[in-house]
């Protein structure tokens, strides 16, 4: 996940500032991913002087950062774009299965494993990001599952 575009698509919707744009991410992703205040001020750094915020103003001591043209360029190419896993992801899974000389042990291990940690995710309803991540988890389990089945079918 990029700080950079969490951020500015926090700032395309209204002027914040370092801290409020903080809270703001932790509210909407429900605490799924924690960002520390020094990763913010960082990013916020680079940001600037990518000309992608500006400064438009002060709130006490504080800066407020408001989203420029090119950030919103930006932005908006980064919502375009989707999201792919690389094609040289190494798999533990993948490797021990390859050079596995009897997959069937295994392959009724990392089933059990499996149905264990898709029964508990099914028990443990979430909110928010939370509960988006939730049910990603889920259905990678059951795609998981479904490739169980199909190397015990080549066997």
């Amino acid at each position: 996940m990029s700080i950079k575009f969490a951020l500015l698509s926090l700032l395309a919707e209204h002027p914040q500032g370092s801290a409020q744009l903080q809270s703001t991410f932790h509210e909407r992703t429900h605490h799924t991913w924690p960002l520390n205040i020094g990763q913010v001020y960082q990013t916020i750094k680079r940001l600037e002087r990518d000309q992608l915020i500006k400064v438009c103003g002060r709130e006490g001591k504080a800066d407020i950062f408001t989203i420029t043209d090119a950030g919103t360029a930006e932005l908006d190419e980064w919502w375009q774009r989707p999201v792919e896993k690389p094609a040289d992801d190494r798999d533990d899974l993948v490797i021990k299965m390859a050079l596995a000389r009897d997959r069937a042990p295994l392959i009724k291990a990392q089933r059990e494993a499996t149905m264990t940690k898709l029964r508990e995710l099914n028990r443990t309803p979430a909110e928010g990001a939370a509960e988006l991540l939730r049910q990603r988890h889920i259905f990678q389990l059951e795609g998981e599952a479904r490739w169980l089945d199909y190397l015990e079918a080549l066997s």
